[in-house]
């Protein structure tokens, strides 16, 4: 569990972490350098979930020696899918990451939601439903690493 108090924000209780695959993690299905590492070092504070369509089918093997749990999901009403994920798991109790347009309930459902702009852009709806915008995913994981730079980011 993760924990930090982050003035005119409120208390961050975080147990999970939903991350979106392509664009998020991976650029053209291909995972990217820091994350296995980065992923694995939270994975011993948080519980972590790749949600995803896995458009390039590579979203297994990108996550193999990942310490998470991958859900694959299928086609039509992706977004929907995602935000009832994370209030399955309890939004209040939860992190997200994400950059499309299916990721943006997600992001706004969830405690605290960070939206990355990788090699595949950002959709606008998920840039303005997170709390927080990083250009490197590697960046956007080790906020939760180090939450002194979310008090920072955050704070009013």
């Amino acid at each position: 569990m993760l924990s930090t108090q982050v003035p005119g924000f409120g208390t961050l209780t975080l147990e999970h972490l939903v991350l979106d695959y392509n664009g998020t993690l991976a650029v053209d299905g291909l995972l990217l350098p820091g994350v296995k590492a980065a992923l694995n070092t939270l994975a011993a504070e948080l519980a972590i979930y790749v949600v995803t369509a896995d458009t390039f089918g590579k979203a297994a093997d990108g996550l193999a020696g990942v310490n998470c749990r991958l859900t694959v999901l299928g086609a039509g009403r992706q977004d929907q899918a995602k935000v009832d994920f994370v209030n399955r798991l309890g939004a209040q109790r939860t992190a997200s990451i994400g950059n499309g347009r299916n990721d943006a309930l997600m992001l706004s459902a969830s405690a605290l939601g960070i939206a990355v702009i990788l090699g595949e852009g950002a959709s606008l709806v998920s840039l303005n439903a997170a709390d927080i915008v990083c250009t490197d995913i590697v960046s956007a994981l080790e906020l939760l690493m180090h939450p002194l730079r979310l008090t920072a980011t955050l704070r009013s």
